[in-house]
């Protein structure tokens, strides 16, 4: 065997055609299939192929067959083709390879006509009826085995959210009925009965259709087979949560059948739990805020994993497991909550390389930090999580070009961070059982950093907040974000401004006193589930806060800002297709023009370019607009701007698996800029402009390979700049038959140049080192 194919006949839509292929390449009989293996690329090696045996193929076209029927596909027609050449490579033995096509019709698809639910126990339909509303089963759908099967899933759901916490799926069962209506209609005329026939064979054959009936098994069996030993009464009745028993101290090596029988506990009695230990190690309240098992209540499943998942995010705790006793009615459930290692240290060694830093021209640098953290996860004994960091670092000129200087950057940050797991002041934490998950943040940092001969900084920043999530949605709200600044500007930065006026109202001294709202969603596509999609938005103002204090005005930032962000994954067989959207825009309304200006303050400012942006463009090396100022900057070559519009897609296929690293490949395009949106004289063509839209827009091209390790991913993309709103030729498009990695359009004024003069060089390219996926 060779190879293997599949012909698909009729008139089918593309995305089932595709959807089919896909899934009956699964039903070739193993004796017939012709197995390959990637070794790099596009190559793929033969293993083990077997011989070729004619008898084999009814056996794949049983098992196809079998597939479509399970798809609603009934009526499939089936043919075969085997085609043979015959191959020898040099000083290798004559290869006689055969390729065997199955043809298949599927035929009409059959479609659901009706739906009804015939359930004995009066509450079982009630509650089937009332949430109808949600089935999948509707008149037209098209019949599949995995549609019934997850109706099935629903309803089981459904009641197991209303007290029957021992029903199951097999006390259900869905029945087909494909019988014509119109065959039941008696008649004593031969002719008018070959008439109906007829006409029902070419409704089966064009149009089928089928009526299902949900049934409960017991009954169904009783009623049809005579047989009552599927009848179980202990599913098909409601239960009552009864007593709630937390552990929350147990060690990984106790039995949880034996801590139940134990006596050797101290015990603390709540309304709603009962909470059993040794040691103190844990106050009551976090059970309080987690326990979503009221004791009187109808057992919902839900809830049930709503509470183990609650105590097993919160991070105080390894391990939750659960044992449950039935009294009755009722249901008792006993927590075994394994704590975690409740204090450690980690220590944490980076390392990077970059080309071009805020202030100097394109320097290589070496940037080398450390970090140590000490964690603790039970602080005061409510399971409060803990975070204490310090962090210092260095950069490097390694190229010598800062006045011969090797130390060019050093910094120090320290940081504490404090995580409840619970919605606190000014906030009530009495609509938690609508949420699955809530905490709040408060977080201080305080870091200094010296940029040898241009600035030193010093900040301190705090936020408290707040974190909720539902289901797939999560949300995010800083109630109160500080953020302190003091800059010391130095000889280098005051010779810079000379040169680049604008600098003087990006390195300002000011301060941020605001809050911020983020809301992120993630979800499947409703008709092809494999396919996810994500969106984020994101608000952030400064100033609302300090409005009535106007003497205050002059020494904080005031401003909006705004970003959105849309992605989606849509994966193949083997590739995958994704895509991203992107936009921000902030606007400041600075009282004190003077000294800060009409921008955001540029810690804020959206950039362009590195691993994650535009990859053709070096990071904060795009834009603004189609402003020629950075570029032709003998001093400043970074930009910030308040508006940044960016789309993104790449192409995702593997190449080859080395051991246990698997290697891949992308081919991506990224399109996009950042503007300022007002206009500035001293910087034209920079603020956003809709008829300049076409020519301010940067258009990045590329391949990449990503190294995968399961835990941690890495990734060397090549991007070409194929469309720059700096190049002064072709209006802005890359000329290939010119092509050059380098070009020099721009020449500046230099003093220290016996020529007066100094070409600036600028890559038609970047090389981006990252780590995880770009998007």
């Amino acid at each position: 065997m060779y190879n293997n194919k599949i012909e698909l006949k009729g008139n089918l839509p593309k995305d089932e055609k595709k959807r089919l292929l896909t899934a009956l390449e699964n039903y070739w009989d193993d004796s017939l299939l012709a197995r390959r293996v990637q070794q790099f690329l596009i190559y793929y090696r033969l293993k083990d192929p077997p011989i070729l045996d004619s008898t084999n193929i009814s056996r794949t076209q049983t098992f196809m067959r079998g597939y479509l029927n399970s798809q609603g596909y009934y009526s499939p027609a089936f043919n075969s083709r085997i085609d043979t050449t015959l191959f020898q490579r040099r000083n290798a033995p004559l290869q006689k390879r055969a390729t065997v096509t199955m043809i298949i019709e599927p035929g009409r698809n059959m479609q659901i006509d009706s739906v009804y639910y015939s359930l004995i126990d009066s509450n079982l339909q009630k509650l089937a009826l009332a949430g109808s509303r949600d089935s999948k089963l509707k008149k037209g759908t098209p019949y599949s085995k995995e549609v019934i099967a997850g109706e099935l899933d629903r309803l089981v759901t459904q009641y197991r959210q209303n007290g029957y916490y021992l029903l199951t799926r097999d006390q259900l069962v869905a029945e087909g009925d494909t019988t014509d209506k119109a065959l039941l209609q008696l008649t004593v005329d031969p002719f008018e009965l070959a008439g109906r026939l007829a006409a029902a064979a070419e409704r089966r054959k064009n149009n089928p259709t089928v009526d299902l009936a949900v049934f409960q098994r017991g009954e169904y069996y009783k009623s049809h087979y005579n047989d009552s030993s599927l009848i179980d009464t202990a599913a098909l009745k409601p239960y009552r949560i009864g007593n709630v028993y937390y552990y929350p101290e147990t060690k990984t090596t106790e039995i949880p059948d034996s801590l139940m029988s134990s006596n050797d506990f101290k015990t603390l009695e709540r309304r709603q739990f009962t909470m059993l230990y040794k040691e103190g190690t844990f106050v009551d309240r976090p059970l309080r805020d987690h326990n979503f098992l009221r004791p009187g209540t109808l057992y919902n499943e839900d809830l049930y994993y709503k509470t183990v998942n609650s105590f097993s995010n919160i991070g105080a705790w390894a391990r939750v497991d659960s044992r449950s006793v039935i009294h009755g009615d009722s249901v008792d459930f006993y927590m075994f909550m394994v704590p975690a290692i409740r204090q450690n240290i980690t220590y944490d060694l980076e390392a990077s390389y970059n080309t071009g830093d805020v202030i100097g021209a394109a320097n290589s640098l070496f940037g080398i930090a450390s970090s140590v953290t000490y964690r603790h996860r039970n602080v005061a004994r409510r399971a409060i999580q803990s975070a204490t960091s310090l962090r210092g670092g260095v950069e490097l000129n390694i190229d010598n070009s800062n006045n011969g200087n090797l130390l060019q950057t050093t910094q120090v940050s320290a940081s504490q961070r404090f995580v409840f797991p619970r919605i606190m002041f000014p906030f009530s934490d009495r609509n938690r059982h609508r949420l699955d998950a809530r905490q709040t943040i408060f977080s201080i940092n305080g870091s200094y950093t010296n940029r040898r001969d241009y600035y030193e900084l010093r900040s301190m920043t705090t936020n408290w907040g707040y974190e909720w999530r539902k289901r797939n949605r999560l949300w995010s709200y800083k109630l109160l974000n500080v953020e302190l600044y003091a800059l010391d500007t130095l000889q280098g930065l005051r010779d810079a401004f000379v040169t680049n006026p604008l600098l003087r109202t990006a390195f300002n001294t000011g301060s941020v006193v605001g809050q911020q709202f983020s809301y992120q969603v993630s979800y499947p596509d409703k008709n092809r589930p494999a396919v996810n999609n994500f969106f984020r938005f994101a608000a952030e103002e400064a100033g609302l806060y300090m409005a009535p204090f106007k003497t205050m005005h002059d020494r904080i930032y005031r401003y909006v800002k705004f970003e959105g962000e849309y992605k989606r994954t849509i994966p193949f067989r083997k590739t995958t297709l994704a895509l991203r959207t992107y936009g921000g825009i902030g606007i400041s309304y600075n009282s004190n023009k003077e000294k800060f200006g009409n921008t955001l303050p540029f810690f804020k400012q959206f950039i362009a370019g590195g691993p994650n942006s535009m990859r053709a463009w070096g990071l904060r090396q795009l834009g603004l607009g189609s402003s020629l100022l950075s570029d032709t900057s003998g001093s400043f070559r970074d930009r910030y701007g308040d508006m940044q519009l960016e789309a993104n897609v790449e192409y995702r296929y593997p190449v080859a698996t080395m051991g246990s690293v698997r290697i891949g490949g992308a081919f991506f395009a990224d399109m996009g800029n950042i503007w300022n949106i007002r206009k500035t004289a001293s910087n034209p063509n920079s603020e956003f402009n809709l008829g300049r839209l076409g020519k301010d827009v940067a258009i990045g091209v590329g391949t990449g390979i990503r190294f995968d390790f399961s835990y941690f991913l890495i990734r060397l993309d090549l991007g070409i700049k194929l469309k720059d709103p700096a190049r002064q030729e072709n209006n802005g498009w890359l000329n290939l038959t010119r092509f050059t990695w380098r070009n020099d359009e721009f020449v500046v004024k230099d003093a220290t140049d016996p020529s007066g003069q100094r070409t600036i060089n600028r890559n038609n390219y970047a090389v981006q080192l990252g780590i995880g996926l770009p998007f």
